[in-house]
């Protein structure tokens, strides 16, 4: 599985993103909703416009339950953050999850958690490979991060941020597939350059370092950005909002069709393949994005 199509089908390891859930004081941005609207307009219409619900994947939820053992073990003091204490975690992680979403229980034939939790192992294994947790000590954990751009409110959530005596930060995210093939690293670094720069407004200072941690085959990928290259994923993002502010008003939230179309949840109402979208609210538009649509020119 290509990084662009592990990335389409685990939603970057979590269910949901909690920064693009309920209603936000102002129309806001997130890496993943920008890599929507650039992989397909109408699908970034669907998730945040229209919030059609989506049935959750196997991967996408295997990934919510070892990010949430991964930042739980923390807990734990330095010295007893054990695989052995990594796998107990993943019962209780479980259980929360489920009382959160409860149709995910569905993902675990007569809800025996038995070949379900050793996969998530696997992972975590994986995990003690490429870290040590006991010589670890995470400034923060499920951080989240909010800048202004004018009418944006760009916004993420760091899985992991780890600070040095001197201040210098490494911005780390777990990833549950397998890292991209040699020369479209550049895809999977969006996220975290947009976290870097987030960082970097809020706090001050550029990250020294962004670690992408990919459990699926045992891979890091270490970046060091620059001020300059953080100015330019500012412009990106800039340029995604000017786009999406553009299709709100017109209403011209075209598909873009590519091979992510089999993964995704709503190809049955794409007109790209023979479907029909709702019709959009005005007022869900204006809400997502601060545009109101135009109203459709009078005829005779």
């Amino acid at each position: 599985m290509t990084d662009a199509v592990g990335e389409a089908v685990e939603a970057g390891g979590a269910l949901v993103e909690p920064t693009d859930d309920g209603p936000p004081h102002r129309p806001g941005l997130s890496p993943s909703r920008a890599n929507d609207f650039m992989q397909c307009p109408l699908l970034f219409r669907f998730r945040v416009v229209d919030r059609l619900p989506e049935p959750p994947s196997p991967a996408a939820v295997r990934g919510t339950l070892v990010h949430a053992v991964l930042e739980r073990l923390f807990d734990e003091p330095a010295g007893a953050r054990t695989l052995e204490a990594a796998r107990a975690l993943l019962a209780p992680c479980w259980a929360d999850i489920l009382a959160e979403r409860p149709e995910c229980a569905d993902l675990v034939p007569d809800g025996d958690t038995t070949a379900w939790f050793a996969q998530a192992e696997a992972l975590l294994a994986t995990w003690f490979t490429l870290e040590d947790p006991n010589r670890l000590q995470p400034a923060e954990r499920e951080l989240v991060v909010r800048t202004d751009l004018e009418e944006l409110e760009l916004r993420g959530i760091v899985d992991r941020l780890d600070v040095a005596p001197d201040g210098a930060m490494r911005v780390v995210d777990y990833k549950t597939g397998r890292s991209p093939e040699p020369g479209y690293e550049s895809g999977a670094l969006f996220q975290m350059r947009v976290y870097a720069l987030l960082l970097q407004r809020e706090r001050g200072r550029t990250p020294a370092l962004l670690q992408l941690v990919y459990l699926g085959d045992g891979t890091i990928l270490r970046h060091a950005p620059t001020p300059g290259e953080l100015a330019v994923v500012e412009q990106r993002i800039r340029a995604v909002w000017s786009g999406v502010r553009t299709a709100a008003r017109t209403g011209a939230w075209e598909p873009r069709p590519s091979a992510l179309c089999s993964w995704c949840a709503h190809r049955a109402l794409c007109p790209a393949f023979g479907g029909t979208p709702p019709e959009v609210d005005p007022d869900a538009v204006e809400h997502a994005t601060g545009v109101r649509p135009e109203a459709p020119a009078a005829v005779g």
